[in-house]
């Protein structure tokens, strides 16, 4: 486990307290840092409750990195990953469309004031309702990988713009989702067949290569697969207008060592290829990024809530206890295969510097519930903690707070925004 330097105190405004809030509308961000929130926090004398900070402005920077890399992608934020009602309201304003995989979903993205053209809903198994509220709501745009559910379009929205999800090679991904969805390539022709009989326009294509993809040649296979069922829907005498290139993009700093330069020159070659400019005019392409956008924005910090000292034969290790945990925050090192790395705050009350020079003591990490599973990082090395130490996770931004329970009545963690790049001051 590696342990990087925290920064040193310096000329440090207190955090407002109106800042310490959960995620939820009416949340404000502050024009500091990163730094100058986590630092600020962990000085009050009082503080205690782990929470996140959200910079908005590296938010902002992964848009603009988007769109230099990828100019031909329309991005569909994937509201799964993080649906923090800042970030939306931020990606909503910079022009970014909406993955939704639900009525609640759907309705964040409304409320926002996105129009029902730059929303997908993204989910081939729908319940009725749902689908009921994205007709009332105007959102045409669904996938399916299946006949019953082509059944159910044609039953419920005679209207809908239906996505085929065809299945890709997801096998270096951390979560395999063709698993569940996507439909192989010995049925596609079948399903655009029943379509047609059905009466239901098929607009496009999708595919997800999945998520915490490893490879960009998978993207190139998959826009090869897409292509493919095209040429079939031309074959039958219809003319598809979308390509979802899915998501699966990697985060700054993603664990897997995949950047998202190399995926977007890989992306960009193989629609330059198989949808060149030219001829593919009329395709709108467009993808459904999540963690690439909030993973690094989102930083959590931890409390040292109680420690226990093994006394060993090469000296002491030590089983901090902290909290936030598995069933909270860190959920995603079960659903989402993380490894999260914490780095020092404050040892002995005081903000460090945590030099490579201080090898520290064997040390595990542990959440604040009962279960013998709640454990966040199982063996490396740290500095002596106390009580009342602070720890730092950075790229906690994706599959966390979202999925957070409150097993054994602990709380989920507030957040504090920060905006370095003033995009929603």
């Amino acid at each position: 486990m590696q342990i990087t330097a925290a920064e040193t105190a310096g000329q440090l405004a207190p955090l407002p307290a109106k800042l310490r809030t959960c995620a939820a509308p009416g949340a404000r961000a502050s024009a500091g840092t990163v730094r100058e929130a986590l630092c600020a926090a962990a000085l009050q004398a009082d503080a205690e409750d782990a929470f996140f900070v959200a910079d908005l402005g590296e938010v902002q920077r992964q848009y603009a990195q988007w769109a230099q890399l990828l100019p031909r992608v329309q991005p569909f934020f994937a509201v799964k990953c993080n649906p923090d009602p800042l970030v939306v309201k931020l990606l909503a304003r910079l022009g970014a469309g909406f993955d939704c995989a639900s009525r609640a979903e759907l309705q964040q993205a409304l409320d926002e004031g996105v129009a029902p053209h730059n929303i997908i809903y993204a989910h081939p198994c729908k319940p009725a309702s749902h689908v009921r509220f994205a007709r009332a709501s105007g959102v045409a745009m669904m996938t399916f990988d299946n006949a019953d559910e082509l059944a159910k379009m044609r039953a419920l929205y005679p209207g809908a713009r239906a996505v085929l999800r065809i299945l890709a090679d997801d096998s270096g991904a951390l979560c395999q989702l063709g698993r569940k969805f996507g439909a192989a390539p010995e049925s596609t022709l079948g399903l655009l067949q029943t379509a047609q009989r059905l009466g239901v326009a098929v607009v496009g294509v999708s595919f997800h290569v999945g998520s915490g993809s490893q490879s960009a040649d998978a993207f190139a296979d998959a826009v090869l697969r897409a292509r493919r069922v095209f040429d079939q829907a031309a074959a039958l005498g219809m003319r598809l207008t979308l390509l979802d290139v899915g998501g699966g993009f990697p985060g700054r700093g993603d664990q897997s060592g995949l950047a998202f330069a190399d995926v977007a020159a890989a992306l960009r070659a193989a629609l330059d290829q198989h949808f060149p400019p030219a001829a593919a005019a009329h395709v709108r392409i467009i993808a459904e990024p999540g963690r690439y956008f909030v993973a690094s924005a989102f930083s959590l910090a931890v409390n040292v809530v109680a420690r226990r000292v093994e006394p060993r034969a090469d000296g002491p290790a030590f089983m901090y206890y902290v909290n936030d945990g598995v069933y909270g925050s860190f959920n995603c090192i079960v659903f989402d295969h993380q490894r999260p790395v914490p780095r020092v705050l404050t040892c002995r009350g005081r903000l460090v510097d945590a030099s490579p020079a201080a090898a520290g003591f064997e040390s595990s990490v542990w959440g604040p519930t009962c279960d013998s599973i709640d454990c966040i990082v199982p063996d490396g090395r740290l500095p002596e903690l106390h009580v009342g130490d602070w720890l730092v996770f950075d790229a906690m931004g994706a599959y966390t707070i979202c999925a957070a329970s409150r097993f054994n009545g602990f709380k989920i963690s507030d957040i504090v925004y920060v905006d370095t790049e003033r995009a929603l001051l």
